[in-house]
């Protein structure tokens, strides 16, 4: 797939990793707007601490996106900062631009230090590599413990002219909002200005990478980020009067992303879509659809295929979600399995083939108002144990 006009990327092996590419470098040639979301623990990785403080200053113009995989640089103090320093500034003398408009990012084994000589020993063949068809050499560059690498893309129209949106990502495990253990870089063509671009990244993230979970825990790295290269003959976003086609595409391209991630989830094979509606807030429904989404019980019965719906029910009662257990509705697709608290009849049998498919619809009513809230998530199986057990081998 190629990318955006405008853009160009590389995937290349510097010897972080032991046998693979483990470094990525995406290059917006003129430079492009830009907007991100980081993560909110308390434990930020360097390229996380430097990424977000360098937008700050360059005001949303980034130029290029150095991505290694293999050593998460998170938690190693000074000597982490300084080493991401450093690739940042060989980065910078090789693209002819200021360090600040260098994005950095990090992914792999929390407290390692970041092996900067062997980037930067790398950096200059990722530049001779660097071509408007290297997006799949730099989506397997990211990539951990995920079973393949993640692409999206999308067209949209605005002002009477045809833009791209193209988005890749990586993530698998430590899943959970704000927003995951994952990295997703969407890139467009069009030209947007930074107070917009951000708003509606905001509002895409919360509708897809902060509507996921596979395990429940949130990662020192977490990073979404969003590029618009203001290529010639693309479209230009004035605002939200203007970009509804665009905001569509973004949403589209960010769910997608957030699907793979959760369906690639560390031995996961099947995912449930947690719809609860009737909340009396966005927040109550929130918590409900997380309180599902995350429960060992729930997650193992779905690996079994087993439609114990009681355990569902079960972590929706404990959420802290107002609800009225006489009013409780709790279907699996289209079979309803509890109506106004109580269960119904049903064939066994119906409700264990909706639980063994790929997608498992859930939608649970909590008989209070008339927020609601999405969230996707995966089954927890032997896999996931063996993985994490593993993971350091």
């Amino acid at each position: 797939m190629k990318l955006p006009r405008g853009f160009l990327a590389s995937g290349v092996r510097a010897g972080v990793r032991k046998s693979r590419p483990d470094l990525a470098l995406i290059v917006a040639e003129k430079g492009a707007t830009a907007a991100a979301l980081f993560t909110r623990n308390r434990f930020p990785a360097a390229p996380v601490v430097l990424s977000r403080a360098a937008l700050s200053r360059s005001r949303g113009r980034v130029r290029a996106i150095v991505v290694n995989s293999g050593c998460a640089n998170a938690i190693t103090g000074r000597p982490g900062m300084e080493a991401a320093r450093r690739v940042r500034r060989r980065t910078a003398e090789l693209l002819g631009c200021p360090p600040e408009e260098v994005f950095l990012a990090s992914t792999g084994v929390i407290g390692v230090l970041l092996p900067d000589a062997r980037i930067r020993a790398a950096l200059p063949a990722a530049v001779a590599r660097l071509s408007s068809g290297g997006l799949d050499a730099a989506s397997h560059a990211i990539l951990t413990t995920d079973v393949g690498p993640k692409v999206a893309s999308a067209t949209f129209r605005a002002n009477g002219r045809r833009g791209r949106l193209v988005g890749f990502a990586k993530g698998a495990g430590m899943i959970h909002p704000d927003m995951a253990t994952m990295l997703a870089f969407v890139m467009t063509d069009a030209e947007v200005p930074p107070d917009y671009l951000k708003a509606a990244l905001r509002r895409a993230t919360d509708e897809s990478f902060n509507a996921i979970s596979v395990d429940g825990d949130t990662s020192t790295n977490d990073t979404v980020l969003l590029l618009a290269s203001g290529a010639r003959g693309a479209p230009r976003l004035h605002g939200a009067a203007d970009a509804g086609d665009f905001e569509r595409a973004l949403l589209a391209v960010c769910r997608e992303l957030a699907w793979r991630i959760v369906r690639d989830g560390e031995g996961a094979t099947r995912v449930m879509e947690v719809l609860v509606r009737g909340a009396a807030n966005e927040r109550d429904a929130r918590l409900a659809a997380h309180a599902v989404a995350t429960s060992p019980l729930v997650k193992t019965a779905l690996h079994g295929g087993d439609p114990n719906w009681g355990r569902i029910l079960a972590a929706v009662g404990r959420s802290g979600a107002r609800l009225s257990p006489a009013r409780a509705h709790l279907a699996a697709g289209p079979l309803c399995l509890v109506e106004a608290g109580v269960p119904v009849s049903y064939r066994e049998r119906d409700a264990a083939r909706i639980f063994a498919r790929e997608l498992v619809p859930i939608t649970i009513d909590l008989g209070v108002g008339d927020a609601r809230a999405r969230v996707l998530t995966s089954d927890l199986g032997h896999d996931y144990v063996s993985l994490n057990a593993d993971y350091r081998s």
